[in-house]
């Protein structure tokens, strides 16, 4: 089964900028900031496919926690697909950010190498525009203020082959059952990605 999806992804998380997780100037990161972790991970694809089934134009997110001292640290996972994508669109998705499909981009997601569990699969409406997210009324997020620095920083979930730009997050709202927070000052993180099945 052949698949590739790419685009822009962005993410937020509670953790102080700039987050402990990035890899800075080649030095990979460690625990979180306080030692438990929720947040949120977007991806706009902008050109994909799985077997003739285009992904083009959708989004997706992913509402997550974990806490670093629980055994294994599993993660516990909301997943949010685009509503303007029909059935078979979204179960592509889906299957490829879960690491149901392999590739080596996707099979070194957190979620997808350590224990996880997933709580939901939800469709909804999903913006993602310049440094905003929204997905439907559970989940808002704007991060315009990059962090002052010159080094190069790098996140695992897009790789760290693909440098971004780490922000301060504006605020980061969520009200997705069972995650319920307010946020501002915190981490945030942009960049692109791009996952293919080889």
């Amino acid at each position: 089964m052949s698949w590739r999806i790419a685009g822009r992804y962005f993410e937020s998380c509670n953790c102080e900028a700039i987050c402990p997780c990035r890899m800075v100037v080649g030095i990979v990161g460690g625990r979180s900031t306080y030692g438990v972790c929720y947040g949120v991970l977007s991806w706009a694809v902008d050109e994909g496919e799985l077997d003739g089934t285009l992904l083009g134009g959708l989004a997706a997110a992913l509402v997550i926690g974990y806490d670093d001292d629980e055994p294994g640290s599993p993660w516990r996972i909301v997943l949010h697909l685009d509503e303007r994508g029909d059935a078979s669109q979204r179960a592509a998705l889906e299957n490829i950010l879960l690491g149901r499909l392999g590739g080596p981009g996707i099979l070194r997601l957190p979620w997808v190498r350590k224990p996880s569990e997933l709580l939901d699969v939800r469709v909804s409406p999903i913006e993602l525009g310049e440094g905003s997210l929204r997905v439907g009324r559970a989940v808002r997020l704007r991060a315009t203020r990059p962090v002052e620095t010159d080094q190069e920083i790098a996140c695992v979930i897009p790789g760290y082959d693909r440098p971004g730009t780490e922000l301060y997050a504006d605020e980061l709202v969520v009200h997705d059952d069972p995650y319920d927070w307010e946020l501002e000052g915190n981490c945030a993180f942009v960049t692109d990605f791009e996952y293919a099945s080889s």
